[in-house]
């Protein structure tokens, strides 16, 4: 918790400079990507749902009131984190897409009327616009594919493209049928969520605690550890379950709609949820919303919300997706458990990049099951906005994650002698440098750089994390162990402890093998990809979907080094190309090069540089029109514009609003005018509606028909 920072701001996006907008929107990016890898990938959430959704909303918000500022890396058109070591990865054949999420009825006929615009529907086709609503389980999505029948393999979501293969521990799962018999595709892809009841959590949690083992903070957490272990004996111990809900790819037709592919499911033998059932509109989700919203607590299993898929699968084609989402299905969330408790003190963290971050230590009180004793009060403006006070009594909300926040005082407190309103501290409380707050900005931040205990230990923790050089045996105790007692005090240090080993065998805990097993693991990480190098650093704004980014850009290392010594140069061709590239913001990159320009991170690179082999990035290409230049012109018959664009970008193309010598092709519908003249003038190459689904994929017209 205290090496992220919750980037709010008060700020309406309509009220956003541009300047501002870029600003935030590079903020609010890598938070969510943080948070993102957090909960896919270390199964350990570092913002809670509400706050998470709070943020995406936010985010997606000010993309719709600046949208020249989408990115393609963008949170809205990416989904989870991408999977690392430890589990062999799996392609998936079909994408697995994550949700959009809505709050309330008047959001969820938002969503039927955008379904409605983007097919063109008139009032009198919405009365065949059914919708499957299923309770969204609250665990780990699976994606199980079948060859003639047989379970061949298993794979985590990952970052939707990619998962991790996880066949051998799924098949610990009693109930998950291994053959299916009867009409079944050639290959098929089944998806769904595997999860622990409640019930089966308390018990877990009670021979953790027996057998003096970390405990799980959640139902999900623990599901989702289980299922991701190397050892598939651990797994089979756990107390697993699988619903399945979804499909993925498929060699054949399976059904028309959904409803019939649930039942066929359920004829093959798996677990479907008994609850599910088919609504017509607005009125019957919300009726159905109610209902499961009385039954949840007394539900044996998690859930967070409800499910909407439009019911036909030949609409659900159709409408496709939208960045990271269907369009064709949303989740409607239920609102965030809350309770009251004692607010005792106000701590103050202070992480990697210097911010200073509050955290409410309460009484511990039980939130939807689960034992709460910290909050995050996020920074000062939220203590302030609020007035949060010691002592206080406070309303604390809990949506399903490890970090619940604090919503307001409880209005009996405000009847009370109450303590003085709290001083956030102008000083680091580690080193005692200034604390300074830079314009436009939410967070305070210690201005002691390296010199501060506390940026230098956490920025080691980083470098250490799973997603940077993830090295066995170092992880948070073991590096603050090392740096309290001087063995380590820079990153290179690290590569360097095997000049320590008497001292570290005659620490308390350290015995001859252990301290082999740590060294060994130390020299497997000397040689590391370019991009973790870069997450490695632990410079603010960069995580690792940036990280990628830049590796992916700059190739090398070497050439990575010196461009960004160039860029310290405002104005100059590489400051300038820095700044262009896609993802790249200007608050990223003047934070990239601040880093660079400093001297003692310099030392730190080239004592890096010196023991490690930092490995260039090979580039790779995908989709039949990556790197195409379309232009669409004209009324399409067989599909809106909209669609037709969105499957264009799903195969690699950029579709532009005007034609150049640099366009590739354009696709001319009746009415093509003016563009399809020019691209003629030019000798661009023009397709009809037929040659532009044939260059696709797609049926023909007439085969539509």
């Amino acid at each position: 918790m205290n090496s992220f920072e919750t980037p709010f701001s008060t700020i309406a996006p309509q009220d956003l400079t541009l300047p501002q907008a870029k600003d935030e929107l590079s903020t609010l990016t890598e938070f969510l990507r943080q948070c993102d890898d957090a909960y896919y990938n270390q199964d350990n959430p570092v913002a809670d749902d509400a706050t998470y959704d709070q943020l995406r909303r936010r985010h997606k918000e000010i993309e719709a009131r600046f949208p020249e500022l989408i990115e393609q890396n963008s949170p809205s058109q990416t989904v989870g984190s991408q999977p690392t070591g430890g589990l062999k990865k799996i392609k998936h054949r079909v994408a697995m897409l994550s949700l959009d999420n809505v709050f309330n009825s008047e959001e969820f006929q938002d969503f039927i009327n955008r379904i409605q615009r983007y097919l063109d529907l008139k009032a009198d086709d919405l009365t065949h616009l059914a919708f499957v609503a299923e309770p969204k389980i609250d665990g780990l999505s699976i994606n199980l594919t079948y060859e003639n029948g047989i379970l061949v393999q298993a794979s985590t979501r990952g970052d939707g493209t990619v998962g991790e293969d996880v066949t051998a521990n799924i098949k610990t799962i009693a109930s998950l049928p291994r053959k299916l018999t009867g009409n079944v595709p050639d290959i098929m892809e089944i998806r769904g969520e595997v999860y622990i009841s409640k019930e089966d959590f308390l018990k877990l949690n009670q021979e953790q605690e027996q057998a003096n083992k970390r405990l799980f903070a959640n139902p999900r957490n623990a599901a989702a550890g289980s299922l991701r272990q190397l050892d598939p004996e651990v797994t089979r111990a756990r107390p697993l379950s699988l619903f399945v809900y979804a499909q993925g790819y498929s060699s054949q037709s399976i059904a028309s709609t959904h409803d019939l592919f649930l039942q066929q499911l359920k004829t093959w033998g798996f677990d479907v949820n008994p609850l599910y059932q088919v609504v017509k509109n607005a009125d019957e989700a919300e009726a159905f919303q109610q209902e499961l919203m009385t039954k949840r607590s007394g539900l044996p299993y998690d859930i967070d919300g409800i499910v909407y898929k439009v019911n036909n699968i030949n609409l659900q084609e159709r409408l496709g997706f939208i960045g990271r989402s269907p369009r064709w299905a949303t989740a409607w969330k239920f609102p965030a458990e809350q309770a009251i408790t004692r607010l005792k003190k106000i701590d103050i963290q202070v992480g990697r990049t210097g911010a200073l971050t509050p955290v409410a230590l309460l009484e511990p009180i039980n939130v939807g099951g689960v034992i709460v004793t910290r909050a995050t009060l996020h920074n000062e403006d939220e203590i302030l906005r609020k007035d949060v006070r010691e002592n206080d009594r406070v309303i604390l909300q809990r949506a399903g994650d490890v970090i619940p926040q604090i919503v307001a005082v409880d209005p009996s407190t405000l009847e009370t002698e109450r303590s003085e309103p709290y001083q956030f501290p102008t000083h680091c409380p580690v080193c005692g440098a200034n604390a300074e707050k830079p314009a436009n900005e939410v967070v305070r931040r210690c201005t002691g750089g390296l010199t501060c205990n506390a940026q230098i230990e956490e920025r080691l923790i980083h470098f250490c994390s799973k997603d940077a050089f993830d090295i066995d045996g170092m992880g948070t105790k073991t590096v603050s162990e090392f740096f309290h007692a001087g063995l380590i005090h820079q990153p290179a240090d690290i590569f360097h402890l095997q000049d320590h080993q008497d001292k570290i065998l005659h620490s308390e805990g350290w015995a001859e093998l252990s301290v082999k097993n740590l060294l060994s693991a130390i020299e497997n990480k000397k040689t590391i990809s370019f991009d973790r190098f870069i997450y490695a650093l632990g410079i603010r704004r960069i995580g690792i979907a940036t990280a990628k980014i830049l590796a992916k850009h700059y190739t090398s290392y070497t050439n990575w080094f010196e461009q960004m010594l160039k860029a310290r140069q405002v104005g100059s061709d590489e400051r300038l190309t820095l700044g262009s590239i896609e993802g790249i913001g200007p608050a990223i990159a003047d934070e990239l090069v601040a880093f660079v320009a400093e001297e003692h991170n310099q030392k730190t690179l080239h004592d890096l540089a010196a023991v490690l082999n930092i490995q260039d990035v090979e580039a790779t290409q995908e989709g039949a029109l990556v790197g195409k230049i379309l232009v669409f012109t004209g009324t399409l018959s067989t599909m809106t514009r909209s669609e037709a664009k969105d499957i264009a970008e799903r195969l690699g193309a950029k579709v532009t609003s005007s034609v150049s010598a640099k366009t590739d092709f354009v696709i001319e519908g009746v009415d093509g005018g003016s563009k399809a003249r020019k691209a003629k003038e030019l000798g661009v190459q023009c397709l009809n509606e037929k040659e532009w689904r044939e260059l696709i994929g797609y049926p023909t017209t007439d085969e539509t028909e």
